[in-house]
Order: structure tokens, then sequence, then C-alpha cells
């Protein structure tokens, strides 16, 4: 079932289960209050019985003629068999003492209407057929009358049913219409509520079957639906970017590995071929194996940890950044021959993963010995706010190498004959983002180049209050 059925159905089964119940409500309180008012009338006869007993004894000189005028029928006349009709009501009155048993054509007298017109119980009420109709009838005993004459009022049934059934089947009829309206309005709603996730859907239907990232996604609004479009928009850009991205490395990648390739193979080769390691050149041939081999190695091994170091980290800690640099910095200055490597560090305080960060600083003071003359220095600071600084006395960075001394292989012309996969600066710069921090270039005080890696610092913890005891 599709969304726009299903919004359909949905509103119209809401608003018909709301009519529903509403209707219910409607009818239990209209069919109480009709009974209600029904009671009330029967009660009102009662208690205008005076007028009442007048009018049913009119009615009852037209039931039985010149008898209710003959004395000798007297007692017959003031004492009917049936009731007789009064406004709309059926009336009986029954002369008290009432006596048990009396049969009529209307109800035989129990021992509760004796009680009744003795005044030891209330009126009642009951139901009773009556040529044919039903009735509702109050028995009660006629007020302030010492003989404790009873009287039966009655109405039909049919008076409330009547209405009852009108209202039922307005009801019904209203809750089906506006149930059948509600959908029409709701399927009307769900066309012009849903038009942008069809257009939505459209899109990314395109992009499945196209693979084309860049198709264009409308966003406009503030609603759900156009935070979603923008969301799922920022998305694709993201994904496009990353393909790029990756498309780009596994082609530099492949020119990059290419090259030393060839020329190991070129080098196994010319030993393979003649006297093979008899050959006076098998040595040199030999050493420049190794060395290719080795850049192989170093390349390979920066393209994982490019890849590594992408990821979200998987173990961080709170970490000294100038410790970190203290260990980076002796290691260099134990293997180094030419520069000299002086450092300035504060304490500084980082969350992030040490051996990444460890990475990042090594990969720019390698950046920094490769550059430096021999005979220069090689500066390694870091400041308290969260700021590594690296630089040297070498030649500088060419303004226009500048923007792009960060990216992934890119080796500025005078670097290409240098040892190096353009990927260690890459890899610094990948790191700080990771971190939430970010890497710069420029020149250095000495006229060389400095490097600057900016990390978020963390509060260190308040120191203990000595006047509190330690348990």
């Amino acid at each position: 079932m599709s969304l726009r059925n299903r919004v359909t159905l949905a509103g119209g089964v809401v608003v018909l289960a709301v009519l529903i119940l509403a209707s219910v409500v409607v009818y239990t309180v209209l069919s109480a209050g009709l009974k209600d008012e029904s009671r009330n009338k029967l009660k009102a006869a009662v208690t205008d019985s005076e007028n009442m007993a007048r009018k049913w004894k009119q009615a009852n000189e037209q039931l039985f003629g010149d008898k209710a005028n003959d004395p000798a029928e007297k007692t017959s006349a003031r004492f009917p068999s049936g009731p007789a009709p009064v406004a709309g009501m059926l009336m009986q009155f029954i002369p008290g003492p009432v006596p048990p048993g009396t049969t009529s054509e209307f109800i035989t007298t129990t021992e509760r209407d004796r009680a009744v017109s003795e005044g030891r119980e209330a009126g009642y009420f009951q139901t009773a057929d009556y040529q044919g109709v039903r009735y509702r009838v109050y028995t009660a005993q006629v007020p302030q009358d010492p003989n404790g004459t009873l009287v039966r009022v009655g109405v039909p049934l049919s008076e409330v049913g009547d209405a009852l059934d009108r209202l039922r089947v307005l009801l019904i009829t209203v809750t089906i219409g506006s149930g059948l309206l509600a959908a029409v309005a709701a399927r009307l709603a769900a066309d012009r509520v849903l038009h942008p996730v069809h257009r939505l859907t459209r899109t990314v239907e395109h992009i499945t079957a196209t693979q084309d990232l860049t198709a264009r996604i409308d966003a406009k609004g503030d609603d759900e639906i156009a935070r979603l479009a923008r969301a799922f928009a920022t998305m694709t850009a993201a994904v496009d970017a990353s393909v790029t991205t990756q498309r780009r490395l596994v082609a530099d990648a492949s020119h990059e590995l290419r090259t030393p390739l060839t020329s190991l193979t070129t080098n196994l080769e010319l030993l393979n071929e003649g006297p093979g390691t008899d050959d006076p050149q098998a040595p040199e041939l030999v050493r420049a194996a190794r060395a290719q081999t080795h850049e192989l190695t170093v390349l390979v091994n920066d393209l994982i940890d490019l890849a590594r170091y992408g990821r979200e980290q998987t173990h961080t800690e709170d970490t000294r950044l100038d410790l970190v640099a203290r260990r980076v910095a002796d290691r260099a200055a134990a293997r180094a021959t030419g520069p000299e490597i002086r450092t300035g560090l504060e304490e500084c305080l980082v969350h992030g993963d040490p051996d990444a960060l460890e990475r990042a600083t090594a990969n720019l003071v390698d950046n920094a010995l490769k550059w430096s003359p021999p005979g220069g220095v090689v500066e390694i600071r870091v400041e308290a706010r969260g700021t590594l600084r690296v630089s040297d006395e070498g030649p500088g960075i060419p303004p226009e190498d500048l923007p792009y001394v960060f990216d992934r292989f890119y080796r500025s012309p005078v670097a290409r004959s240098l040892p190096g996969s353009g990927l260690g600066l890459a890899i610094v710069r990948q790191i700080a983002e990771t971190h939430g921090g970010r890497v710069t270039a420029g020149p250095s005080a000495a006229g060389g180049a400095e490097l600057c890696l900016t990390l978020p610092v963390v509060d260190p913890p308040a120191p203990a209050d000595p006047a509190v005891p330690k348990r």
C-alpha cells in the first residue's frame, strides 16, 4: 500500500472513529434525556392530577355516554374497566382503597399498588401493553387525596423510540458521510503534503539508476521534509566528495606505485640476465632494488596510515602534547647528523589518539629535517593553548604551493628529486581534522617554513584542596 493510501486510510479511520465515539456519546445522552423527559412528563401529570381528573371525566363521559350521569350506573362510570386517553396520554383512576387482584383491561392491581395507595411506598414505573401499543406507565397516589385514589398515567414507548430511531439514522448518516468526506480530504491533503516526498523519491531513484551524485535536490522550506532533503543533499555531496577523493587517491597511488615497481622489475630482470650476480654492476643493481623496495614499503605504510587515521578514533585519552613532542625530538636528535634540533615545550593537555598524534608530530619533524640545510636548526615548540610549531631554515615554501602542501601526493617541482611519497603532510592534516583541529603552513622567522598543528585543549583538573583530608 502506498504512503498516500495509508495517509488517506488513516485520516478517514481517525475521523470515523472520532465521529462514532461522538455519536455514541450524543445518542446516549439524548436517549437518557428523552427518557428522563418522558418520566418527568408522567410525574407532572400525576402532580396535576386534579386538572387531569377533570379531563379524564370529560373523556369518560364521552366514552360511557349517559351511563356516567345515571345514578344506577354511577359506580361503573366512576370505575371504568379501562383507561381513557387524556392530553396525549393514557390515564386511569382507581379509587381507594385499592384491592389487589382487580382485573381491568389495562393493568391488574397488586399488593404494591395497595401500598402506593396507602402511602407506604412511592410511585413506580412499569411497562404494559394496551390495545396493541406498549406504554411506559407511572403508578402513584393522587396528591392530597384522603381516599388513597391511585392513578396510572402512561405514554407510548414509541414516543421516545421513534425520536431515538430518527436520531440513530441521522447520526449514522452523518458519521458515514463525514468519514467519506474526511477520507477524500485526507487524500487531497496527502497529495499536497507528500509531493515533496515524491520529488525526493524521484531524485533518489535517479541517483540510484545513474550513480549521479551531483543531482540537484529541492530543499525549500523549514518543515521535516525540507530538512530531510537538505540532509540527503549534504550526504550525497559528502559521498560525492569521498568518491572523488577515493578515485583521485587510487589514481595517484597507482602512478606513485608504478614508478618504483617498474624500476624494481627492470633491475631484477637485469640481474636475471647474463652472468647474474657475477656482473660487475650487480651490487649497484641490488642497492637500487633495495632502495626501491624501501620506497614501496614507505608508500604502502603511508597509504595504510592515511586510511587508518581517517576513521573515528578507537582509542582516545588525555595526552600531554609536550611529552609527545619530546619523544619525537629525542628520536630525531639521535638519528639526525646535520640539522640541530631545539625545543621549547609548554605543558599542553589534549584529548586524542596518542599514536596518531605522535605520527603527526614525527611527520612534521621529518619534513623539517628533509628541507633543513646541514648545520641548520629545526625548532619544535608546543604552546599551552594547543599549538605545535615545527620550523626550519630551509628554502621555504613558494606562495603558489602553500594551498597544496597538505594534499595527497602533492610534491612541488623542487621536491620531486627528494625521497618521499607525498603523503606525510596529508596524514598530518587527516589526523588534525579527525581530532577536531587544523594544520597550517607559512614562512618561519629564519626564512624557512613553519608548519603549525592546532588541537583543542583539555582543561587540567583543579588541584585538590590541601585543607580537605584524604581518606
